[in-house]
């Protein structure tokens, strides 16, 4: 049921849907112009040396040695007692399919974007990899072979795919035997990658623990390279996603698969598929792949013509700019799952004081009973409004500032025009797909 993800509709919104479109097109519009007007050297992006240090009892608790352990034995535990679902009936009241696609998935982009990229330190993959390493004392860093040059991100955008695919239409998603498979083989993908080519594999090949670095560049908290927590501007970590092989692919799954799943609720494309002229599975991977499509055809073409209009080699745009991308697509997130992960991720909770179904309260949350919280449709909607304009005036933000280090003066303004067009047209495909219902 929780399928549908409980957002607003355009009859919710406390302001008619084209007045709401206008105003954030508008609002684009102004912050382009401000900026060009009143933002005239890169600023973002700057070394972390002059920030300011956390408290030192702070320090002393993130260095210890008995920190990273913690966190990787909480990481092992609550896979080991979320992996008791699977023994459990496969019902509507088991809670695999909500800890998956609710408490997992919204939740770690919750996580990331306030504390850095917890995944990291939380990921069993990666702790079994090492566990295994120090049994045959092997050091997890290396593997029996380098990783490929030019490897990047593809791997990840890979994962990320096959997981939103998994999501939005693998038939019977939310069933154990499913779900069961396809976390048996990624897992399976992820630890033969670490035992050939070591820890490094799971930087670039795990699809959560890219998820979670990109998103996690967003924190006011990082770590520095001496190892101690500083506070940073959101702006300046995203700023500092450089370019990579697949990192454009990454961020473009991320943005289409949630632009895939506003469109998947819209009446036309229930329409189209309770049609049954073709198989569901068959039309929803068509359509997924579709606007994924569409969303990096249109990013490559306003790149690859910012970089013309800027005198910069053909190509070179889309990488430095794919930073960009990373606030629309978290905004387009929250926008999206807020509500579902609200509402549905406390009924989730109160499943899992009970994962085998034996009328057990491991949890003490079983009597658990699902709250508004605040969620009425009125505020949802104007939310989900709001904070894909602002993700979508931080990635404008993001543009101006990266343009200003690629371009000459002359050309600064011009080459940006179509990144401007971009982000009109994602805010306006983006709105009218989120309301569409």
């Amino acid at each position: 049921m929780w399928l549908a993800h409980g957002v607003g509709g355009r009859q919710d919104l406390p302001i008619p849907l084209g007045l709401a479109l206008a105003g954030a097109l508008a609002a684009l519009a102004v912050s382009f112009v401000a900026l060009g007007a009143l933002w005239r050297e890169p600023r973002l992006g700057t070394d972390l040396r002059d920030t300011r240090v956390l408290p030192a009892p702070v320090q002393r608790l993130v260095t210890a040695r008995a920190w990273p352990w913690t966190w990787r034995l909480v990481g092992l535990a609550a896979t080991a007692y979320f992996g008791l679902g699977f023994a459990g009936p496969d019902t509507a009241e088991n809670p695999t399919a909500g800890v998956v696609y609710v408490l997992f998935w919204v939740g770690l982009l919750a996580l990331s974007l306030l504390l850095g990229p917890v995944w990291r330190g939380l990921n069993p993959l990666r702790t079994l990899h090492l566990l295994g390493c120090l049994a045959l004392r092997r050091d997890p860093r290396h593997g029996v072979r380098d990783l490929p040059a030019g490897l990047g991100y593809w791997p990840a955008a890979g994962g990320l795919l096959a997981f939103v695919w998994l999501e939005l239409v693998a038939p019977h998603r939310v069933s154990l035997p499913v779900i069961g498979g396809w976390l048996a083989a990624y897992a399976a993908v992820m630890l033969v990658g670490a035992a050939v080519h070591g820890s490094r594999w799971f930087d670039h090949a795990d699809a959560f623990e890219v998820y979670s670095a990109v998103a996690g560049r967003l924190a006011v908290v990082a770590r520095r390279r001496d190892g101690l927590l500083v506070w940073r501007h959101p702006f300046d970590g995203i700023a500092g996603l450089r370019p990579a092989p697949g990192l454009v692919a990454f961020v473009v799954v991320l943005l289409g698969s949630t632009m895939y799943d506003s469109l998947s609720n819209a009446p036309v494309w229930v329409r189209l598929l309770q049609a049954g002229r073709a198989p569901a599975s068959l039309l929803g991977t068509a359509g997924l792949v579709l606007v994924i499509g569409v969303v990096l055809a249109a990013y490559l073409g306003a790149t690859g013509l910012a970089a013309r209009l800027g005198g910069r080699p053909p190509g070179e745009c889309a990488g430095e700019l794919a930073h960009t991308v990373v606030p629309v697509a978290v905004g387009y997130l929250v926008a999206h799952y807020l509500t579902l992960f609200v509402l549905e991720g406390q009924r989730t909770l109160a499943l899992l004081a009970d994962p085998l179904g034996i009328g057990a309260d491991w949890l003490g949350t079983g009597s658990w009973q699902v709250r508004a919280l605040g969620t009425s449709p009125a505020g949802t909607a104007l939310l989900q409004v709001t904070v894909i304009v602002i993700g979508h005036i931080v990635g404008t933000l993001l543009a101006h500032d990266r343009a200003l280090r690629l371009f000459d003066r002359r050309s600064v303004i011009v080459g940006q025009l179509p990144l401007l067009v971009l982000m009109l047209a994602y805010t306006g495909a983006g709105l009218l797909l989120l309301f569409a219902a």
